[in-house]
């Protein structure tokens, strides 16, 4: 059926993960007159049940729901999935559902670590599937003229942009092991990943900073702008990528790095980095999230919205290009909904009429993979030399060692 699908049917949505950003996705979909969100999957009886009740109150109607994956993917009630889950889930879930047949909305990272990816990408083209990555900002209407003007010259060549993001996020403190609560299905939820106790300190949000099932800030934020600063420099795989940073504020069980630097080097003499900062949320450029390109004609600055400036090299503002939709970049679940729209109505018109995607697994692939390799390089202690024709690192056994993962015995990925 999904394979027919006339430019007039609404499209079936089913939705995995639906605690904070998944649920303001499910809400955002539902919105859109040619969709109809019919699923609802998480292994939190409380998240499914808020969902479905903010799907009623949109809709006046109640989308079926399901702890388990496996049972929802068999159903025929939807054509494609969206995938906002914790991070270890995320290759997982979205190979499953293109081998039950549904297209994909897979929110970043596109995965856990870089085998992953390159999974991902293999699956798509097997199983024929359209695969729309969450780096939303692709379709936002100014951030595409501000990679024009960049692509145009108008700030000369660019060798060198940053990006970054902060916050102020409090301490996880030190977690106990303490029973399963009865609403949450934690076997399920530890899904791919081989098993450990249940600890009150992880769900439903701090997954975030345990390597075991996160990624740490650079791919939970940094994803997005490292991406920019790809698509406007037309780059791919870099030569080194460099990391630096730690866990500096808290003594607590956060593992990833609280403060980080990762810069990268490319052929044709062009570099980037990307500054994460959890525990401190001063501004950078009066942003608390945003790209700068340096040309050697001009300044092009995207903070997170839709907007951008151009600044000549006397750092006159040449030109201001606004935007009357606000956004967020702090707010957790829903930072744009509206703009959220033009990157779903993309999907759609993917899966309709074969447009082309934004975002799709294969871009999506080259900017997750550049910040893994920064979290790489941030764990074995130095840089990392990188074959620029694939990505791959060369000549280091103990860096290749994070490339992959280990899995629960009868949950590993497979094609």
């Amino acid at each position: 059926y999904q394979d027919i699908l006339g430019a007039n049917e609404k499209i079936r949505i089913g939705v995995i993960g639906v605690n904070s950003r998944g649920k303001a996705l499910a809400q955002g979909f539902a919105k859109l007159p040619d969709c109809e969100v019919t699923y609802i999957c998480d292994v939190d009886s409380r998240a499914l049940e808020k969902c479905q009740a903010a799907i009623h109150k949109i809709t006046g109607r109640t989308p079926k729901g399901e702890k388990d994956i496996r049972k929802m993917l068999e159903s025929n009630d939807f054509e494609a999935v969206v995938i906002a889950t914790p991070d270890h889930w995320h290759a997982k879930a979205a190979i499953m559902a293109m081998q039950a047949g549904k297209h994909v909305y897979l929110e970043k990272p596109t995965s856990h670590n870089p085998a992953e990816n390159e999974m991902l990408v293999r699956a798509a083209l097997k199983y024929n599937r359209i695969v729309q990555v969450g780096n939303q900002r692709r379709s936002f209407p100014n951030v595409i003229k501000a990679m024009e003007e960049i692509k145009s010259g108008s700030i000369g060549k660019v060798r060198y942009a940053k990006s970054w993001y902060v916050n102020n996020r409090p301490s996880i403190g030190t977690g106990k092991v303490v029973p399963v609560p009865d609403y949450l299905d934690w076997d399920l939820w530890q899904g791919p990943v081989p098993r450990v106790a249940f600890k009150d300190n992880i769900h439903p949000y701090n997954w975030h900073w345990f390597w075991r099932w996160g990624t740490g800030e650079a791919l939970n934020n940094g994803t997005h702008m490292v991406d920019i600063l790809r698509w406007g420099m037309e780059l791919d795989y870099p030569t080194m990528v460099t990391s630096a940073g730690g866990r500096f504020r808290y003594k607590d069980d956060w593992e990833t790095p609280d403060t980080q630097v990762i810069s990268y080097e490319f052929g044709e003499g062009k570099m980037m980095t990307w500054e994460g900062r959890s525990c401190n949320s001063q501004n950078i450029e009066g942003s608390s999230v945003g790209a700068m390109f340096y040309g050697d004609s001009g300044s092009l600055l995207i903070t997170g919205s839709n907007a951008y400036t151009v600044y000549d090299l006397k750092n006159k503002v040449v030109k201001d290009v606004q935007s009357n939709i606000a956004i967020d970049p702090r707010n957790l679940m829903n930072p744009a909904e509206q703009l959220d729209a033009l990157h779903i109505q993309n999907f759609f018109n993917a899966i309709r009429k074969s447009e082309p995607l934004h975002s799709d697994i294969a871009s999506g692939h080259k900017s997750t993979l550049l910040v893994q390799l920064g979290n790489i390089a941030q764990r074995v202690g130095h840089s990392l030399n990188i074959d620029n024709q694939n990505g791959r690192i060369m000549y280091d056994n103990d860096a290749m060692k994070y490339w992959s993962r280990s899995y629960e015995p009868g949950w590993e990925m497979k094609l």
